[in-house]
């Protein structure tokens, strides 16, 4: 008898469990299934936008070639609005990052350099993100561990590129830009260049990298000026511009050392050439800057002052036409392409 109660117990909770799966599958509510997040700041030093940051560093994903082989179907094009974007995160640089941490918890979703490609549909523009860099390896920690799961969420096409200037001479932030420019394109055709600072995080992922027909400003609103735009000519910190853009003002003029003026003088290039900038609403162009000293070698320069006040003569002269250097390496790690260079610092 009491074989016959257990194998009758047994069969009905078999059924119990079919129905219910059943249902699930059939339901059209999955918030059952795959629970959702609701968008909204919690408690403290925690949000709800965190969290669904670090569902996407763990998440994984199919293995998407970057080489698309001549048999494999033509994918649609990525939605002009991101469905994934989530709004304002939090952003904290009080916590230690290793690189190896950040490797663990975004390298599973990335190519070697630090490339990147929707594997659902064809983004929209092809972005280079370029760093300019030199002993910064703490805030570039940070940086890659916001950034990227920040761009993955735009579905860009993309790969970072950080340029290391070799040596201890004065630093030529504008430079280095350009090297970045030209060594990204021997790898890839990209279309849309990011030129960002290592010590600013957007804090709502709203903020597209993607260019326009314009030269586009994104670091409206940073936290160290009350988010507040510091000047209607700024347009340094983090911009973006279109091949043809950056071709056009023949890209940033190479004799600014030390701090200070390359990105007047950019601006001056792109107003002298006929275009103007546009930049996204500031209440979703906000970033928050990593806290730090004045760098060795990049102490202010008076000269460069002057030098934005000579733009239309130096233009046509002084730019990517006149781009000396050497590499000294190139590494690929999988969070990005390291450029180490001789700017032939004066």
């Amino acid at each position: 008898m009491k074989e016959k109660i257990s194998s009758v117990l047994a069969l009905s909770a078999l059924f119990t469990l079919t129905c219910f799966a059943v249902f699930l599958l059939h339901d059209k509510d999955t918030s059952l299934v795959f629970p959702s997040v609701p968008q909204q700041v919690v408690k403290s030093n925690r949000s709800v936008f965190g969290a669904m940051m670090d569902h996407v560093w763990v998440t994984k994903t199919p293995d998407v070639s970057m080489e698309t082989t001549a048999t494999s179907e033509p994918l649609d094009p990525c939605p002009d609005t991101p469905p994934s974007l989530v709004g304002p995160l939090l952003v904290e640089f009080e916590t230690k990052r290793s690189l190896e941490l950040v490797r663990k918890q975004v390298g599973s979703l990335l190519q070697q350099g630090g490339r990147y490609r929707p594997p659902n549909c064809t983004a929209r523009q092809k972005v280079a993100v370029i760093v300019p860099f030199r002993n910064r390896s703490q805030h570039l920690n940070h940086w890659l561990y916001y950034l990227h799961p920040v761009l993955m969420r735009q579905q860009l096409d993309y790969g970072v590129y950080v340029i290391n200037q070799d040596g201890d001479g004065a630093f030529n932030r504008a430079k280095l830009m350009n090297i970045g420019f030209n060594e990204s394109l021997k790898e890839y055709d990209y279309d849309c260049f990011a030129f960002s600072d290592v010590d600013l995080v957007p804090i709502d992922d709203r903020n597209l990298y993607r260019c326009s027909d314009h030269p586009r400003h994104l670091s409206v609103a940073i936290d160290k000026f009350n988010y507040i735009l510091s000047s209607k000519t700024a347009f340094g910190g983090v911009s973006l511009l279109t091949q043809q853009q950056f071709l056009k003002v023949n890209g940033f003029s190479n004799t600014f050392w030390g701090w200070g003026g390359e990105d007047d003088d950019l601006y001056n290039r792109i107003i002298h050439r006929g275009m103007s900038i546009t930049r996204p609403d500031a209440q979703i162009a906000k970033y928050k800057m990593i806290k730090h000293g004045r760098d060795l070698h990049n102490e202010v320069n008076p000269e460069n002052a002057v030098k934005t006040q000579k733009t239309a003569e130096n233009i046509d002269t002084d730019g990517l036409n006149s781009l000396n250097f050497t590499v000294k390496e190139i590494m690929k790690d999988v969070l990005y392409t390291l450029i180490s260079v001789d700017v032939r610092s004066p």
